[in-house]
């Protein structure tokens, strides 16, 4: 496949998550940022490499081909990001665009060994699963921070925004993850929250915790 192809499959991969039913063109191209006609030729040739299913005015799915060509896409992205992370020191707010890049690298046992190395991570530095060399990927249970009751201890998990911009803001408040955020308080006029974080009490948007993935402190 091209790095073009590649990309596409990615992106639709991401939106079938949240429409198993089929993805809508425009909603490809905006996230390609492309024109709907480009999509659609796009679209047109992956289906005749048999990686997507496509009917006119039924959208877009993936074939089982299709969503194991995805997945692998994924794995390297977000093994990449490990890698820049753990070995040379990135910021979890600058791997994207460099994983971007190095992604569409085809070397399979490169893409093993470098999990290997790695100690076999089961999340990218932003919380979100890696599949496995197989294209399974180990689901947890998690909510949104917005969502927690009041005096409840959660442990941050992951990010649903991974914009440069939203990172670094949770780096300024001490934010990463496995952070103990405890919820002490919700305002009700715009459910802002007080949290407590390595011992300091700090008030977040709402907008902020409904971006921010936590599950619940177990108890032991």
């Amino acid at each position: 496949m091209t790095y073009s192809e590649e990309n596409y499959l990615k992106v639709i991969y991401h939106l079938s998550l949240v429409s198993p039913k089929g993805i809508n063109t425009n909603a490809i191209a905006k996230m390609i940022e492309s024109k709907a006609s480009s999509v659609t030729d796009m679209v047109k040739k992956l289906a005749d490499k048999e990686l997507v299913i496509y009917q006119k005015y039924q959208g877009v799915n993936l074939t089982p081909k299709g969503l194991k060509a995805a997945k692998m896409i994924v794995r390297k992205h977000r093994l990449w990001e490990v890698f820049l992370v753990e070995k040379l020191d990135f910021t979890w707010d600058e791997v994207h665009d460099v994983a971007e890049e190095l992604e569409h690298i085809h070397s399979e046992k490169l893409i093993n060994r470098l999990e290997e190395f790695l100690g076999f991570p089961k999340e990218d530095p932003h919380g979100d699963p890696i599949p496995d060399r197989n294209g399974q990927i180990i689901k947890v249970e998690k909510q949104l921070l917005s969502d927690v009751p009041l005096h409840t201890k959660v442990i941050c998990l992951g990010v649903k925004d991974s914009s440069p911009s939203f990172l670094q803001y949770l780096d300024k408040q001490h934010i990463s993850l496995g952070s103990e955020i405890e919820v002490v308080n919700k305002e009700l006029f715009d459910l802002s929250l007080t949290i407590v974080i390595n011992q300091n009490e700090i008030l977040i948007s709402h907008k902020i915790a409904s971006n921010l993935f936590v599950k619940l402190v177990e108890h032991v």
